[in-house]
Order: structure tokens, then C-alpha cells, then sequence
């Protein structure tokens, strides 16, 4: 009996671990189905570059990100309300408009030959990657922080 109940036990994990599985999937969507925030971003940073295709990634309890690409071959991640988490220039310029002024200034000065490729936000901070395979950390505020090796 003791084993017959272990056994339960663990077919009911294995079950639910299967069944989160299937319920978190990524879906395509149309680009006019992005939240608004996601749709005035690239309004504004990316207009005249249409979008190839835009995927919403569903987790259980909702989305959880949308991931859009661009026909220049450009990537961008939003989170669920469609505010920015990166922005991925695949090896192109990526337009500045939407990163701190701190972040813009601190490159410009000390890496004058270079252009940011790829941008990330994350809660408690920033990180850019140049066009020199340099990736520099900065804070939540755009205060430089180190190069991250």
C-alpha cells in the first residue's frame, strides 16, 4: 500500500510537470494584436521596417513576453505589458531613441568608433553590446558599471 501510494505521488507530479508543459506554448500573432506600448516602440524606433512575424510566448497564468522580428532581421522582446526588454540589431546599428541619455553619452565618449548592436533591460540594470564585441553593464539609472567579460 505504501508503495502504491509513492507511486501515486509521483505519476501526480509527473503529470502536472506534463501538463504545465503543454499548457506554456508560444503562439504567432499578428503584429496589430502586439500590446499598444509594444505597437507606439516601434512606431517610433523602427517605423518604415515592417514586421516578419510577432510571437506571443504563453506561460499558465498568461503571457509572459511577446518576441517580435523585424524584415531588416532585427529582434525585440517585450514584456506582457509590451514595455521593451531587448533589442537585438543582429550585428546592425540599433536606433538610439529609447536608451538613457547616460548610456548614449558614456559610449559615444569612450568608444567613440563604436555603435550599440544590442540592448538589454533587466530589472536592476543595462546591458549594451557594441559593435566591437564589447558588452559594458550599466545600472538601472544608466550609470556605467564595468565591462562584463
Amino acid at each position: 500500500m505504501k508503495n502504491v501510494k509513492k507511486i501515486t505521488g509521483v505519476l501526480m507530479i509527473i503529470f502536472l510537470l506534463v501538463g504545465g508543459l503543454v499548457a506554456a506554448q508560444d503562439r504567432a500573432i499578428n503584429a496589430n494584436q502586439l500590446p499598444k506600448t509594444a505597437k507606439n516602440f516601434l512606431a517610433a524606433h523602427f517605423k518604415g521596417i515592417p514586421v516578419t512575424s510577432a510571437i506571443e510566448d504563453r506561460e499558465i497564468y498568461g503571457v509572459d513576453e511577446y518576441k517580435v522580428y523585424l524584415t531588416n532581421g532585427m529582434k525585440m522582446e517585450f514584456d506582457s505589458n509590451g514595455n521593451w526588454k531587448e533589442v537585438d540589431g543582429k550585428h546592425q546599428k540599433i536606433p538610439y531613441g529609447f536608451i538613457p541619455v547616460s548610456i548614449k553619452n558614456y559610449i559615444t565618449k569612450n568608444f567613440p568608433n563604436t555603435y550599440i548592436i544590442k540592448i538589454d533591460k533587466k530589472r536592476w540594470s543595462y546591458k549594451a553590446e557594441l559593435s566591437n564585441g564589447l558588452e559594458l553593464e550599466f545600472d538601472r539609472n544608466g550609470n556605467f558599471k564595468r565591462i562584463d567579460d
